[in-house]
This record gives C-alpha cells, structure tokens and sequence, in this order.
C-alpha cells in the first residue's frame, strides 16, 4: 500500500523524537513500488521499438501544451477575453499550476452551487497550506476534550439512574462506584498516553489492534469507534437539548428541530477546516470548565459549613433487588463518561509540532480535568442528595440548589447546554480523520481519502452529520435511549486497544515496558468488565444494535478491501520479455494476452489523455490514442507540486514516448482546471476537434461502481456544450 505506514515503533533513541505521518493531498494517488517501475521500463522499452522508424511520431502537436507559459496574450473564451495567466502559471518545475479561477465551475448551476458552497465554508486552500492546518494545545484541548468533558453532565446522572432502581438506600454506593470509574479513567488515560508514544502518527485503536492483534481485530475497534463517534453526536446533542429544555421546558415539543439544526451547524463549521473551526468552537468549553469548578467549589463550600454531613434523598421504592449486575450495570453506565477520551490518539496529526508530544500533554491536561470535575460532581451530587428526575438533569438540580434561580444558575445551565451541544465537534474532528487511514488501508471507499475545499475531509464529515442526524431523528432525541447504545462500541475499541498494547510492549520490551505494560494491562481489564457488562444488561434496551452491527460493518470492510485489492492485482503492471524475437508475451503464464495492449502495435489509431497514475488502464488508453495515428497528449493533474515530480518520474522511466503536460491543481479541483485547459487548447486552433479519452474501470455491481470515481461521467457532462470536443472512454473489464 502506497503512503506512509501507520504503524511506528515510536520515539526512538534519547532524545524524544518521533516521526510523525503528515497527512497530504497525495495519498489519493498511491505511488508504484520499485517491481512495477521496472515492469514501466520494460513496457517503455517496447514502444520504442515500436518508435524506432519514427521516434517523433506521436511528439508533433498542432497546439502548444504550454499555452504560452510567459504570454500574457488574452485568449477568447466563452466568457470573453481573459489573460491565460489568470487560470495557469508557470510552476517551479515547468508544470502549469492552476490558480484559483480555475477551480471555478463553468457552467450556471455549477457556478451557483460554487457560490453558495463558498459562502458557506469560505474560499478553498492551496494544498500547501495543509501544515498550516494544525491546531495549538489550547485550542486541541477545548476541541478534543469537549466530548469527555462534556459527557461529565450525564455521566454521573447515567449511574444514578441504574442504581436508583434497588430504592434510595442504594445511591449510597454512588462514592466507591464512582472511585472505581476515576482509577479506570486514570488507568484508560495512562494507556493511551503509552499508545501516542508507541504510535505517534494517529489512527489509536484501529492502528493499535490492527498491528498487534490482526485484521479483523482492527476492523472491531474501528467499526467501534465509528459507532462511538456517531453516538457521541447524537446522544451530546440530545443532551445539550435536554438541559436546555430543563430550563425553558416549553421547548420540549422543539427538541428534535433544535437537535437537527445543531448538526447542520456543526457540518459547515467543521466543512471550513480544523483550524478555523478549533478557533470558532474552542471558547465554549473553557466556559463550561469554569462554570463546573465553580460549580464544584460552591457546593463543596456549603457542605463544608454542615461539616459534609449528606443531605438523605428522598425515599424511593425499589424495583429490583440490589444485585451485583445492577451495581456492574451502574458502573457501566457511570463510564459513559469517559467516551471520547481516545480522541487525542487519533488525532495526532492534527497538533502543531512535535506532534505526539503536544499530543501527550494534551491527553494529560484532558484527564486532570476529567477527574477533578467527574470526582467533584459525583461528590456534591451525593452530598446534596439529589436522584434522577425525567423532568429536571441532576446537573440542574445541582446548579439550581448551589446558586438559586439567580444568573450563576442561568450560566451553568448555558453553558453546559453548549458544550453538549459542541461536544459532538470531537467526533467531526476523528471520524473523517478514522475512515481516512481505513481508506489509506484499502478498508472504506475511496472517495474518504480526499480533502475537501478547507482541507477538511469533506466526505467523512458530510457521512457523520446524516448518520448522526438519522439515529438522533429516528431516537427523537431521547438520552436515555442512546446511551444503552454508546458504551459497547467505544469500550470495545478501548480493550481491543489495550490488549494490543500489552502485546506490543510484550513484543518490543523497551525501556520501561513492565510499567507501560501495567497501565495497558489494567486499562484492558476494566474496560472489558465495562464492555460485558454493557453487552449483556443493555443488549435488550438497544445494545443489540451495535453488537449485530459491528460484524456486519467488519463484513463490509472486508469486502471493499477485498474489491480494491483485486482492482490494484488486475491493474497493476505485469513483467513482459521478448522471447527470440516473437515480440513481447507475459512473463507469467497466467498473465493473458489482453494485458500487452498497453503497447501502441497491438492497436491501430488516438489525442488529449487525462492520466491520474501510470497503471494497466492508463497505458492501454494511450495505446489506444496512439494507435489511432493521431498527435497525441497525455495530461495529468497533481494536486501539489511533490506529487508531479513523482509522476514525472515514473513518465521518464516509462520513455517518455508521448508529450506529457502536468496541470498543477493546488485547490485539488479535477474537472474545471481541466476544462479550461482545453478550451485553451483549442484557442489556439479554433477548428481543432479535441477527442478527450479517459481510462475507466467497468465493474458490474451498483454498489462496486460507487467505490470508483465518475470522472469520466462528470468531463461528459461538462464538455459536452463545447464545440468540436469529443469524449470516449476506453472501458478496463474486470475479469470474470
């Protein structure tokens, strides 16, 4: 697999450094190992045999490919006369790059929907700029913290309401129940801070149990988190709605209305960029953090002046006996509020340099204050002795007996009611970021490995916001209906996790690996009793959904890496060899006949051949467009200047038998950079007929085709209002 691995030994040597994966627009175009350059070389070996009798043959063009790099000539187009420096410059090595009026759509609808998408998100980056798109740790802090601090408002109110169903009298284990879930969150914190240092280029859990426990296990704690991500919106924002509602209850019939507009809030403000939205979503959560310390020390104040002696709860009549699975099912439930604390892990390449150090710092700061504020709450909770209400939080309740109806109540209600509501922006920051090293793994669709305008991965962002936005619809936006949900899913990536970092310490034993070994150990143990527990007690409220659930997502996972792996076997380049001089056959037996049509001589006839990357379908299209006995070029677009210096590369070891213009897309955009390159073209030859020939894959199932590109669909459509343009395909079969 092309791209950087995701796997690392970690920081090696003294000095604390560690190389961190950066994640670039390039990975969507994988690079060729060294067998199939050498299978390049052959395969350009015989089209200059080919060649041999006229070496020019297909490199006299009735165009320059160059559109005058240094001419600041106007040039007639539909939309009258425009400098073509305008939509292309020179770039570094002699590329045309093209400028941002280039990515803008030709056509009205298209120019329409490019308006109101920059309105929304804002004007798009240079690919450049993705090393800029970094967060600092005040900023990762608020953003990636708000969902584990956030859950701190329902967590609690989560293991009290399992435990009040065995009367009053059981409340009173809400101390040790909630001392035991502060050593698992310092335990599960401790653990991933060893799985940074171990694995400092992100991914967690899916990475973690990937390389130490296998596939499949990977795929489970993926699946896991995705669910947990999905949750995390649904159920934050039920909860932000639910504490808004507690104060202004004649909003409740508004809740899903209100839950449905967060959602879109949160897409477009995630759809401008990690860092434009770390800035615009960072404030709140420093105002919830003030708001529960404060919070805590009042109520903490007040019981100090009766000498913390705990007010008794109001007498509740039991509906079931105290039973150790009522007090594993209150443990579970209080561990809700430690979701998202594995946010930092995956989202390494997010922090400013060095990454996994800020990255480490930032999970300590998160669990200190997941602690301190978990611990104070479950403490004045239990002082004040308040239980569940279905009308009023217990957080509210809190609030409103510390502070009164008075202005202090109005904020803690505010801005737990925002931080809920933005708690959710931690999974928008992870889930893209999670199905883009499973894409990088050939484990999800493609189309997750590419970034958006802002740099933002567009794609995984908008599959969040409809997901989330259909559970929290169908559920109505009811809490405790989606946390029977919540917990199987995240605490099976947080022991799969573990588990696979007590393999890696066993494995390596590096320096201090008994202690980091410990941490891991422990950390997988509660949350596996956390996960059973989960499981079995909340299987029948809705837990079925995720324990049938995650095997079928693993099924699906296996098949597209299953569809993609044959894609890479069929497409790549075979080794060929002239056997006494009978021509080129397959140097493998099973290599057949068809795949050396790659070679102009086995076809007759072509002309402008967009080309993403030197693989079997691009080089049987040139084949075919050289065949034809017609000038011929080959275009490709890059999306920054590295990636064109490789596929330069790889043309000059192919022999570079065809001219070759590389279009520099620096805003990512494929088909308007495109169009207005030809329409250049023909520019200067106003009765050219351009025949545009695009590879494409044919595959025969519907759900097979949207794991493809439809760039061939797309040009169609755009060109087809050009005159004296033609569009063809030359179809790739997949084998029976």
């Amino acid at each position: 697999m092309a791209g950087t691995q995701l796997s690392s030994s970690g920081p090696a040597g003294g000095d604390g450094s560690a190389p961190t994966a950066v994640i670039s627009p390039s990975e969507e175009l994988p690079a060729p190992d060294e067998g199939e350059l050498a299978t390049l070389r052959q395969i350009g070996r015989r089209w200059a045999s080919v060649l041999i009798d006229d070496p020019e043959r297909f490199t006299r063009l009735p165009v320059n490919p160059a559109l005058g790099r240094f001419s600041l000539e106007p040039a007639p187009t539909r939309f009258g006369r425009f400098a073509r420096i305008l939509m292309f410059r020179p770039g570094e090595r002699g590329e045309l790059v093209a400028t941002e009026q280039a990515t803008e759509e030709s056509t009205r609808s298209g120019r329409a929907l490019a308006a109101l998408k920059r309105a929304i998100v804002g004007p798009p980056l240079a690919s450049s700029a993705v090393v800029q798109e970094r967060m600092r740790k005040l900023v990762a802090l608020a953003v990636l913290s708000s969902d584990v601090l956030s859950s701190v408002a329902y967590g609690p109110e989560a293991m009290l309401t399992a435990l009040v169903a065995a009367g009053s009298g059981a409340l009173s284990l809400s101390l040790p129940l909630g001392g035991a879930l502060v050593l698992l969150m310092i335990a599960v914190g401790m653990s991933y801070r060893q799985t940074i240092r171990a694995y400092p280029n992100g991914a967690g859990s899916y990475i973690v149990a990937s390389d130490n426990l296998g596939e499949v296990p990977g795929l489970c704690a993926a699946i896991g988190l995705m669910f947990d991500y999905v949750l995390t919106v649904s159920v934050s924002i039920a909860a932000g709605v639910a504490a808004i509602t507690s104060a202004l209850p004649e909003w409740r019939p508004l809740a899903v209305p209100m839950g449905l507009l967060v959602i879109a809030v949160l897409l477009a403000g995630n759809l401008r960029g990690v860092r434009q939205a770390g800035n615009l979503f960072a404030a709140p959560s420093y105002a919830f953090m003030l708001a529960m310390y404060v919070l805590i020390a009042v109520a903490l104040a007040q019981a100090a002046q009766r000498g913390f002696s705990p007010v008794p709860p109001p007498p509740i009549a039991p509906t079931e006996a105290l039973s150790a699975m009522l007090i594993l099912r209150a443990f579970a439930s209080g561990a809700s509020s430690m979701t998202g604390i594995e946010a930092v892990s995956n989202a390494i390449p997010a922090f400013h340099p060095p990454e996994w150090r800020n990255a480490r710092t930032t999970l300590s700061w998160m669990v200190v204050l997941l602690v301190t504020m978990f611990s104070g709450l479950t403490l004045s909770i239990h002082l004040n002795g308040l239980v569940p209400s279905a009308d009023e939080t217990v957080l509210s309740q809190l609030a409103h007996r510390t502070f009164g109806p008075g202005p202090l109540y109005g904020y803690v209600q505010a801005t737990t009611a925002v931080i809920l509501l933005l708690a959710a922006n931690t999974a928008f920051n992870d889930f893209p970021r999670l199905l883009y090293y499973m894409a990088r793994q050939q484990h999800a669709p493609r189309i997750f490995l590419r970034m958006g305008d802002r740099l933002a991965f567009s794609n995984g962002i908008l599959m969040l916001a409809v997901t989330a936005a259909a559970i929290f619809t169908i559920f109505k936006g009811q809490t405790e209906s989606l946390i029977p949900l919540y917990a199987v899913g995240v605490f099976l990536a947080f022991t799969l996790s573990q588990v696979g970092m007590v393999v890696h310490w066993w494995r390596r034993r590096q320096e201090h690996w008994r202690l980091s070994l410990f941490f891991n150990a422990l950390g997988g143990g509660l949350s596996a009793v956390v996960l059973l527990t989960a499981a079995v007690t909340k299987f029948t409220e809705g837990a079925w959904i995720v324990v049938i659930g995650i095997p079928l997502l693993v099924w699906t996972c296996l098949r597209i890496r299953d569809h993609y792996r044959r894609i890479q076997r069929v497409t790549a380049l075979h080794e060929v060899v002239d056997v006494a001089g009978k021509g080129i056959v397959p140097a493998r037996p099973n290599v057949a006949r068809r795949e050396l049509e790659e070679s102009p001589d086995e076809i007759r006839h072509l002309l402008v051949t967009p080309i993403a990357q030197m693989n079997l379908p691009a080089l049987r299209a040139l084949a075919y467009a050289a065949s034809l006995g017609q000038p011929v070029l080959a275009v490709h677009l890059s999306p920054e200047e590295e990636e064109a210096r490789r596929f330069r590369r790889q043309w000059q070891i192919w022999g570079n038998h065809l001219p070759l213009e590389v279009l520099v897309s620096p805003y990512r955009a494929v088909v308007p950079p495109l169009v207005h390159y030809l329409r250049a073209l023909r520019a200067q030859r106003p009765n050219l007929v351009l025949t545009v020939i695009i590879p494409e894959i044919v595959v025969r199932s519907f759900w097979q085709r949207l794991l493809h590109s439809q760039l061939g669909d797309r040009l169609r459509r755009t060109l087809r209002l050009q005159r004296a343009t033609v569009v063809t395909t030359v179809p790739f079969h997949l084998p029976e």
